[in-house]
């Protein structure tokens, strides 16, 4: 009975986290639409319009109340699932972060599968291998992955890749040919593909997801194997791996039985939020490699100074990161019998 109040203490203290983050961000993202050096009504009317119109306008979308009256009326507008309209493309923000969003969402899951496997395998192999070449050629990876400028990386595959091999595709999310050819069901361009059995376009999709997806997941996969490699070590210092060899039990089932199994617990916490950060759109990726992702979204919309496009799509973005997080630290407690 203890254990079971106990559980769900637990879970309605993470639960009431949940609204006050929120209402946070709601406040955050309010007040930086306010703070920015970017009149949303000139953005709306434009720069030459005339000054009873630019009055108008901005009576007509309530700048001229008090910051208080403002908030509480973004703040009803959110609640109702009103996140404005884009001056951009005149679409309300909703119809284009559901447009845009499944391109991150194709390019974030390819690069934290990826990074995810080979970060924590190249992490193990680094701790069992405590100080030999290996784990140094993984430690200066690691580097690599965390110094290089993802910007920097991405321009190098598009010269080295498709400029001068030519074997993979330039950027965009699709060649010329196969444009608008799958229907879009999903948004997620090779399962829509897959869907219509078109496997040209299946193929053609891949292609130019390697390269962006493949930056990502270096990127990513640099910390995760670094952070896989410090809990490793951590776990092949503890008294029951040394009672573990004293009985005899071999590498392998000390290292991957018991050793890893110990550091699953925060493992899944640290590729839950990469993968989270993924999610949040690539800005610097999307935007070298013309991916149609939120984060072009994003950055096209900040230059448009289109303020709803850019308010909505954050507030959306940290509602991800938010509902990531809890699904870890729920991940967390089913895992760590400590945490029953």
């Amino acid at each position: 009975m203890i254990l079971l109040k106990a559980r769900l203490g637990a879970l309605a203290a993470t639960a009431a986290s949940i609204p006050i983050t929120l209402l946070g961000l709601a406040v955050v993202t309010f007040f930086i639409g306010r703070v920015v050096p970017i009149d949303p009504v000139l953005a709306v009317v434009g720069d030459r319009a005339p000054a009873d119109v630019v009055e108008r306008a901005r009576i007509e979308m309530g700048l001229d109340q008090p910051l208080y009256v403002q908030f509480w009326r973004y703040l009803t507008d959110i609640l109702s699932g009103n996140l404005g309209r884009s001056v951009m493309t005149s679409n309300s923000v909703w119809e284009d972060i559901a447009r845009f969003f499944p391109a991150t969402f194709e390019l974030a899951t390819l690069a934290i599968i990826v990074s995810a496997i080979l970060g924590i395998g190249l992490g193990v192999l680094a701790a069992t291998r405590q100080g030999s070449w290996v784990d140094q050629a993984v430690r200066i990876f690691c580097l690599a992955g965390h110094s290089l400028p993802i910007f920097v990386l991405g321009l190098i595959s598009l010269l080295v890749f498709y400029a001068w091999l030519g074997w993979l595709p330039g950027p965009g999310r699709q060649g010329i040919v196969y444009q608008d050819m799958v229907e879009p069901i999903t948004g997620i361009l090779t399962l829509d593909a897959a869907l219509a059995n078109d496997w040209p376009a299946f193929w053609d999709a891949v292609l130019h997801l390697i390269q962006p997806a493949g930056i990502l997941a270096f990127f990513s996969l640099a910390y995760i194997a670094r952070m896989t490699r410090a809990f490793m070590l951590a776990e092949l210092r503890s008294e029951y791996v040394t009672t573990a060899r004293a009985k005899g039990l071999s590498n392998a089932r000390i290292i991957w039985r018991h050793a890893f199994r110990n550091t699953l617990v925060p493992l899944v916490t640290v590729i839950f939020l990469t993968y989270a950060g993924l999610l949040e759109g690539a800005v610097l990726t999307e935007t070298i490699f013309a991916w149609p992702g939120l984060g072009q979204y994003l950055t096209v919309s900040l230059l448009n100074a289109d303020m709803n496009a850019v308010l909505g799509a954050t507030l959306v973005v940290g509602l991800i990161y938010v509902v990531l997080n809890l699904l870890a630290d729920l991940l967390y407690r089913l895992m760590d019998p400590r945490t029953r």
